[in-house]
């Protein structure tokens, strides 16, 4: 059976294996089993390292930025923001990075080509791949008698 999460344009060569300890070359005759290659093509994972890096750390950052900008403008005097207000924003902050976290994994492209800066058109299909990886991986339910 074909996987479902590797598209036809890559190698086995190029794929990065998740879960699994990397291949090692080693001099002596006898090797350990590894795994069969399948996985995510690199260059897809390295797009969607990219993109959780972007989607997920600005949020984050910012989320930092949020206590270090109040406490700025409350020990200045320059404004009296409630801790709350402080709380919320940084929160709200550090949501966006964790739906950022999905996002960028999601909308990476899974072609040879990029595809675009923002990616919405892959999110759909990849939603679809990691739905049939899942159920290839569950076991057949048993019908009861």
């Amino acid at each position: 059976m074909a996987d479902p999460l590797t598209p036809k344009s890559f190698k086995n060569e190029d794929k990065v294996s998740i879960g699994k300890a990397p291949k090692l070359k080693k001099s002596s005759k006898s090797s350990p089993k590894t795994s069969s290659g399948v996985g995510i093509p690199k260059p897809v994972a390295d797009r969607m390292a990219r993109r959780v890096a972007i989607t997920t750390g600005l949020p984050t950052l910012s989320g930092m930025g949020v206590f270090i900008g109040s406490y700025l403008v409350v020990s200045r005097g320059i404004a009296d923001i409630p801790p709350g207000i402080t709380l919320l924003s940084s929160a709200a902050c550090f949501l966006t990075g964790l739906i950022g976290l999905s996002y960028g994994i999601l909308s990476a492209s899974w072609d040879e080509s990029p595809g675009s800066i923002f990616g919405i058109e892959n999110i759909k299909p990849n939603i679809g791949r990691m739905r049939s990886a899942f159920s290839s991986q569950k076991p057949p339910k048993k019908k009861e008698s």
